[in-house]
C-alpha cells in the first residue's frame, strides 16, 4: 500500500500543480471550452482515488471544492474572484496535506471545517438542491471505483478485482520536484497504434548516481584520448574515436533527463502575484512567455526561490496602486513581465515591471546611515550603481516591516543563489518608468565546455559560455595594448576593451619581457565585456566541475576545480571574481560604463604623440592629445541639462560644464554619448562627441592652420587627413581660468614667458596651457629665433622649450642662457617627450629648473607657478 501512496502523491502534486494557473484564468474569463471540466476533472479524479486509498481528510476537501466546480461546469455559479478565492484555499489545503502525506505516510492532523462549510455555502447558494454528502470511506461510487482501477491499471500494481473501463489516457508527467520524495518507477502502457510517447518516472535520486557516473565516464575518458594523443600506437586510436563518440552521445542523453521546462520554475508565480494584488490593493498584470525554454533540473531548482521573491518585490515595491499610475498617466493595471530565452550556452531571464522604479534618493540616504559609502562617493554614483545597494545584506528602504517585504532579506539571497551557479544579475531602473532585472544562468552546473589557458606555466580552465572570442595581440600593428593611464586596452573593432592580465589577478610571477600575455580572452559579464590576458590557450575541453575548495573560497576568482585528461588538477577561474578583483569595474554598478583614466607613460619621439581620434558632426575625423584626457566616461543624454544656455550634468557630486566637439553632435534622448573629460583637481569638464574611433601615434606636423578657434588645424594622422582639435578653447568656453593652480591665478597679469617650439601643433597646444596661468607668450619657432628677439629686446620672465629640435636643441639654448649675464637669471622649463631620470638629471645639469614631459598639463601649470614667485620676477 505504501507504493500506492506515494504514486498517488507524485500525481496529485503534477495535478494540483497545474490547476493554480487554470483557475487564474478561469477568473479572468479565458475563453477556453475545455478549461472547467478540465478542472472538474481534476480534482475528481483526487476525490476518487483518495476514497480507494482511505485518504478521509483529502476526500472531504476534494469533494466540497468538486461540488463548487459542479455549479460553475452547470452554470449555476459564476467563477467570480470570491469563488475562485474558495477554490484556490482549497488546493492550498489539498497541497499542504499531499506533502505531509508523502513526506510522514499520513494526513497529519488539521481542521479543515471553516473551508468545507465556506465551499458548501457557495454551492448551496448556486442551486436549490442541496449537496450530496460525501461518501463514506468504506463505500465507493462505481464512477470513483472505475478511476481507481484505471489510475491502479499497470503491471507495476496490485490488480483490482473488479474489472472497470479505462478513462482517456492522462499527459505524460514531468518530473517530480525535488522537495517531492520520488517514487519508484512506474511503466505506462501504450495502446497499438496510438502515436503518444511512453513515459515513465524515475528516482531523482536514481538520476543524480547516473549523472555522477557519467561525469567520471568523461573523465576516463578525457585521459584515454590525452595518452592516445601522446602515443604513437595507434592500435587503439579506432576504438577510442567510437568510445569517444559513444560516451558523448551518453552524456547528452543523461543530460536531457534532467533538463526540465523553466515555466516549471514559473508555475507558481501567477497565483503569488493575484494574492498580493488583492492584499495590496493593486491591480497587477503577470506576463510570461518563454516558458518553454529548457534548463538543468537542479538549476532550476535554484533559481525558483530567487524568482519569487523579485516578483514579490515587484509587487510590493515597485507597482504603484490604481490612483497613484491613472495620476502619473499610466494604465491602473501595473505590468510584470517575464522572459526567458536560450542565448550561447546560457538562460537568460528578464523580470520587468512599468512601475515607479526604485527610490533612488532613499537608497542613497540608507548607504550613508549604514556606512556603506561617504555622502561623496554615493553623489559621484550614477543611477545604476547606486541601486546595486539593495543587493547588500539587510538592505531595506522600507518604511515599515510587512507581511511582504521590509526586513531587509532576500535580494542579497537571489545574488548570492544566481551566482552560485555561475550565473549574473543585472538591475537598471528609471524613476517613474519600472526596473528590470536581467539573470543569466548556465545551462547545467555539471559538466561544461571550457577552454583550457596556460599562464606563468599553470593551466587553468576559463568556461566557454563567458568566452566571446580570442585575439593575438602584438607589440606593433592594429591589435597593440595600448595603455590609458594604468588600465592596459586593446582596440577592438570599434571599441575599446579594457584588459586584465591573469597573472597580476592571480599574484603570478612576470615572465621575460615580450614573452607574457599576448592571447586575449574576449570575455563578457553581464553587460560588460572586458579581455583577460594569458600566454596561451591549450585546447577544449568538456570537464567534470568539483566544488572548490572551502580554503579558496574567500579568493573569489575561482569557481571550482576539475581534473584534466593527464590527471592533473585544473582551477576553474571564474570571470565575475576576475573582473571584482582586478577592480577594473566593479560588478554591481549595473551599467554605468568603463571608466578609464587616460594618460600616456612618455612620447616615443620628439614629435610623435598618442592621439585619440574620434567624430564629431559630418566633417572630417578630429583628434586629441590622448595625455590631455584625464578619463572617457559615457553620459545620458537624458541627463545632460541646459541652464542659461550652457550644458551640464551631474558628475561625481558635482556639476561639469559640458560642450559639443562639433555643432553636428546628435544629442537623441534614450542615447548615450561619449565624453571627453578634462580635469584638474576637484574641477572637470566634458568634451562631447559621437564616437571614440581609435588611439594612434603618430607624427604630427600641421599642413593646414584653422581660421577657428576650435581646432589647430589639419594633419595627416596614419596616412589619413584629420582635424586637430583646441583642447584649451573648449576648457575656457565652458569653465573659463577654474585650471589655473590658485596661486598662479591670483598673479598679476603682464609677465610673459617666452615659449619655444619648431612644432606649430605643440605650440598651439602648450600656449593655452601657459595663458590659462594668466602669463603672455611669446611664441618662436626655434631657439635660434629665441635668441634673435632677446637681442631685439624683447622682455622675458620664463622659458619654456622644447628639447628636440633641429639646429639648436633645448639643451643648448639653455646652457647660451646661462652663460650670458643679461639672461643668466631666467628660469628655464624643459619640455620633452622622455623624462626619465637620466633625461632629467641631463636637463637639471643643463640648467632646468623643471624638465617635465610634454603635455602634462597639470605638471607644466604646477612648475610655472612655483618657478615664477614674486621675488623673482621684476
Amino acid at each position: 500500500m505504501e507504493d500506492f501512496v506515494q504514486d498517488f502523491v507524485a500525481e496529485t502534486v503534477e495535478a494540483l500543480g497545474a490547476l493554480d494557473n487554470d483557475l487564474l484564468r478561469l477568473e479572468v474569463g479565458a475563453a477556453e471550452p475545455d478549461l472547467v471540466p478540465r478542472i472538474f476533472r481534476a480534482v475528481h479524479t483526487i476525490k476518487g482515488t483518495c476514497g480507494f486509498l482511505g485518504l478521509n481528510r483529502l476526500r472531504r476537501v476534494a469533494h466540497s471544492a468538486e461540488n463548487v466546480l459542479d455549479a460553475i461546469r452547470k452554470d449555476r455559479l459564476a467563477a467570480g474572484t470570491e469563488v475562485v478565492t474558495a477554490i484556490l484555499g482549497a488546493i492550498d489545503v489539498l497541497k499542504a496535506i499531499t506533502d505531509h502525506l508523502g513526506a510522514t505516510g499520513s494526513e497529519g492532523e488539521g481542521d479543515d471545517e471553516a473551508l468545507i462549510n465556506r465551499l458548501d455555502a457557495l454551492h448551496e447558494g448556486a442551486s436549490a438542491t442541496p449537496a450530496p454528502p460525501p461518501p463514506p470511506a468504506a463505500t465507493l461510487s462505481a464512477e470513483e471505483a472505475a478511476l481507481a482501477a484505471a489510475w491502479d491499471a499497470t503491471p507495476a500494481h496490485i490488480p483490482i478485482p473488479e474489472p472497470v473501463p479505462a478513462p482517456a489516457p492522462a499527459p505524460a508527467p514531468i518530473l517530480a520536484p525535488a522537495a517531492v520524495p520520488a517514487p519508484r518507477a512506474e511503466a505506462r502502457p501504450v495502446a497499438a497504434g496510438e502515436g503518444a510517447a511512453q513515459s515513465i518516472r524515475v528516482n531523482l535520486d536514481l538520476l543524480e548516481t547516473l549523472m555522477t557516473s557519467v561525469s567520471e565516464l568523461v573523465l576516463t575518458r578525457n585521459q584515454l584520448l590525452q595518452l592516445s594523443r601522446n602515443s604513437r600506437d595507434n592500435s587503439f586510436a579506432g576504438p577510442l574515436q567510437r568510445l569517444n563518440h559513444v560516451v558523448s552521445e551518453l552524456q547528452e542523453n543523461v543530460m536531457k533527463t534532467r533538463m526540465q521546462p523553466v515555466g516549471n520554475a514559473w508555475s507558481k508565480l501567477p497565483r503569488i502575484v493575484r494574492d498580493l494584488a488583492r492584499d495590496l490593493d493593486k491591480k497587477i498584470e503577470m506576463r510570461m512567455t518563454g516558458a518553454e525554454t529548457e534548463l538543468d533540473r537542479q538549476v532550476l531548482e535554484m533559481i525558483r526561490d530567487p524568482l519569487t521573491h523579485m516578483v514579490r518585490n515587484s509587487c510590493d515595491h515597485g507597482l504603484e496602486r490604481p490612483a497613484e499610475r491613472v495620476a502619473a498617466g499610466k494604465d491602473e493595471t501595473g505590468i510584470i513581465a517575464l522572459h526567458a530565452s536560450h542565448e550561447g550556452g546560457h538562460i537568460v531571464m528578464t523580470l520587468s515591471d512599468d512601475g515607479r522604479g526604485l527610490n533612488l534618493v532613499r537608497i542613497r540616504q540608507k548607504a550613508v546611515e549604514r556606512g556603506l559609502a561617504t555622502e561623496a562617493e554615493v553623489a559621484a554614483m550614477g543611477d545604476n550603481q547606486v541601486a546595486q545597494f539593495i543587493f547588500r545584506s539587510g538592505f531595506s528602504t522600507a518604511a515599515a516591516v510587512t507581511d511582504v517585504s521590509g526586513r531587509g532579506v532576500g535580494m542579497d539571497v537571489v545574488r548570492t543563489n544566481v551566482e552560485r551557479i555561475g550565473g549574473t544579475i543585472e538591475l537598471s531602473t528609471k524613476p517613474g518608468k519600472g526596473s528590470v532585472f536581467t539573470i543569466k544562468i548556465p545551462l547545467t552546473l555539471a559538466i561544461v565546455s571550457a577552454l583550457i589557458v596556460d599562464c606563468a606555466g599553470q593551466r587553468y580552465a576559463v568556461p566557454q559560455i563567458s568566452v566571446t572570442e580570442m585575439v593575438q595581440a602584438g607589440e606593433g600593428g592594429e591589435r597593440r595594448i595600448e595603455r590609458i593611464r594604468d588600465t592596459p586596452v586593446l582596440r577592438l573593432r570599434d571599441r575599446l576593451l579594457p584588459l586584465v592580465p591573469l597573472r597580476s589577478v592571480l599574484g603570478l610571477p612576470r615572465g621575460e619581457p615580450g614573452k607574457e600575455g599576448s592571447l586575449v580572452i574576449v570575455t563578457r559579464v553581464g553587460a560588460y565585456e572586458f579581455g583577460i590576458v594569458v600566454d596561451s590557450a591549450q585546447d577544449t575541453e568538456e570537464i567534470v566541475v568539483k566544488p572548490v575548495a572551502p580554503l579558496l573560497k574567500e579568493i573569489g576568482v575561482y569557481s571550482g576545480n576539475t581534473i584534466l585528461g593527464d590527471g592533473s588538477v585544473c582551477m576553474i577561474v571564474d570571470p565575475n571574481g576576475i573582473l571584482a578583483r582586478a577592480g577594473r569595474l566593479d560588478t554591481s554598478a549595473g551599467g554605468d560604463g568603463v571608466q578609464a583614466a587616460a594618460g600616456a607613460e612618455g612620447l616615443h619621439g620628439s614629435e610623435r604623440v598618442a592621439l585619440l581620434l574620434v567624430r564629431a558632426g559630418l566633417g572630417m575625423p578630429k583628434a586629441i592629445p590622448l595625455d590631455l584626457v584625464a578619463r572617457l566616461e559615457e553620459i545620458a543624454v537624458d541627463e545632460i541639462h541646459e541652464l542659461g544656455g550652457r550644458m551640464l550634468t551631474k558628475y561625481r557630486g558635482k556639476l561639469m560644464p559640458l560642450i559639443a566637439a562639433d555643432h553636428g553632435v546628435a544629442f537623441e534622448p534614450g542615447t548615450r554619448k561619449p565624453v571627453l573629460v578634462f580635469a584638474e583637481g576637484e574641477n572637470s569638464m566634458g568634451l562631447v562627441v559621437d564616437t571614440i574611433d581609435d588611439i594612434v601615434e603618430s607624427d604630427i606636423n600641421v599642413e593646414l592652420r584653422s581660421g577657428r578657434p576650435e581646432a589647430i588645424g589639419s594633419a595627416l594622422v596614419g596616412g589619413r587627413p584629420v582635424e586637430l582639435l583646441n583642447a584649451s578653447h573648449f576648457v575656457g568656453e565652458t569653465a573659463g581660468t577654474w585650471f589655473s593652480p590658485p596661486s598662479v591665478a591670483r598673479r598679476p597679469r603682464g609677465r610673459r614667458v617666452l615659449m619655444v617650439d619648431d612644432s606649430p601643433f605643440f605650440r598651439g597646444l602648450v600656449g593655452p596651457i601657459i595663458r590659462s596661468c594668466g602669463l603672455e607668450v611669446l611664441a618662436t619657432g626655434s631657439a635660434e629665433e629665441a635668441l634673435a628677439r632677446l637681442e631685439a629686446g624683447e622682455r622675458a620672465d620664463l622659458v619654456v622649450t622644447d628639447i628636440e629640435m633641429p639646429g639648436m636643441d633645448g639643451y643648448e639654448l639653455c646652457r647660451t642662457l646661462k652663460r650670458d649675464p643679461r639672461w643668466a637669471h631666467l628660469p628655464v622649463i624643459g619640455l620633452s617627450g622622455h623624462a626619465g631620470a637620466e633625461d632629467v638629471e641631463r636637463g637639471m645639469a643643463a640648467g632646468f629648473a623643471r624638465h617635465l614631459p610634454k603635455l602634462a598639463r597639470d605638471d607644466i601649470s604646477r612648475a610655472i607657478g612655483e618657478v615664477l614667485q614674486p621675488e623673482t620676477c621684476a
